[in-house]
C-alpha cells in the first residue's frame, strides 16, 4: 500500500538538475511567513521554475526536515536510513513541483512519502531476513518530554514501540509524536479517520501490555 494525500502529482520527469540539501542542525526553524502557502506557487515574472521549485523546497527543509528524520529514525532504528529516506522525500517534491495543484499540499505530501520511504526500507529488510530486526543499532529518542526518563526506561519504551505492528506503530508515532489529528494521520497512511483511532488505541493496549510484562 502506498497511500498519498489526496490530489498528490504523478511522477514527472524534469530536465533541471536535481539539489542536495544539506542535512543541517538548523532544521527545524520555521520558514518565513508565506513562503509556501502563499509566495512558492508560481514563479515571479522571468523567473525560472526549476529556481522557484528549488527555494520552496528549500525553506520547507529547512522548516520541517529535523522532525521528518525524527519521524524516520523512530519507524527505523537507524539514523543514517532515517537521513536518506528524508532525502529523497525532498528530492522526490521537488521533482514533482510543477504538478502540485496547491502548494500547502506539499508538506502533506512529504510526511507521506516519508512514510512510504520507511515502508519500503522495512520490506526490504523483511525480504533480506536482517538477523535480529534493529539488534544493535542505536535506539531512537521518542520526544524531548523522554529526557525525563533515564536511558534505561527510555530504550524499554522504545524498543516496545518498535515490536508494534506497522499500521499500530504509525498510528502511535504521527498522532502521538507528530501530534497530528486523526484526519491528517488517516490522509497520511491512507486510511479512515476511524481506522486511525482503532489502530490507535489497540498500539496503546498493545504497549502498556508489554511495558507491564517487562515491569
Amino acid at each position: 500500500m502506498n497511500p498519498h494525500p489526496q490530489g498528490s502529482p504523478a511522477v514527472g520527469a524534469r530536465s533541471a538538475p536535481e539539489p542536495a540539501w544539506p542535512l543541517a542542525t538548523t532544521a527545524g526553524t520555521p520558514a518565513p511567513a508565506g513562503s509556501l502557502a502563499t509566495t512558492a506557487g508560481a514563479p515571479a515574472p522571468g523567473e525560472p521554475l526549476a529556481a522557484t521549485a528549488g527555494a520552496a523546497v528549500a525553506a520547507l527543509y529547512e522548516a520541517h526536515a529535523l522532525g521528518m528524520i525524527r519521524l524516520a529514525h523512530i519507524m527505523l532504528g537507524d539514523r543514517q536510513g532515517a537521513e536518506d529516506v528524508v532525502q529523497e522525500a525532498f528530492c522526490g517534491l521537488y521533482r514533482r513541483w510543477s504538478h502540485l495543484s496547491d502548494p500547502s499540499s506539499a508538506l502533506p505530501y512529504v510526511r507521506s512519502a516519508v512514510l512510504n520511504g520507511c515502508r519500503s526500507v522495512l520490506r526490504r529488510r523483511a525480504i533480506s531476513h536482517a538477523p535480529h530486526g534493529s539488534a544493535g543499532q542505536p535506539e531512537p529518542v521518542l520526544s524531548a518530554e523522554s529526557a525525563v526518563l533515564t536511558r534505561e526506561a527510555r530504550d524499554e519504551i522504545m524498543r516496545a514501540v518498535r515490536r508494534l505492528p506497522h499500521r499500530q506503530r504509525e498510528a502511535l508515532v504521527l498522532r502521538f509524536y507528530l501530534d497530528l489529528p486523526a484526519e491528517e494521520t488517516a490522509a497520511t497512511m491512507g486510511i479512515s479517520p476511524s481506522s486511525v483511532r482503532s489502530a490507535t488505541h489497540r498500539a496503546l493496549v498493545a504497549l502498556g501490555r508489554m511495558l507491564q510484562e517487562q515491569s
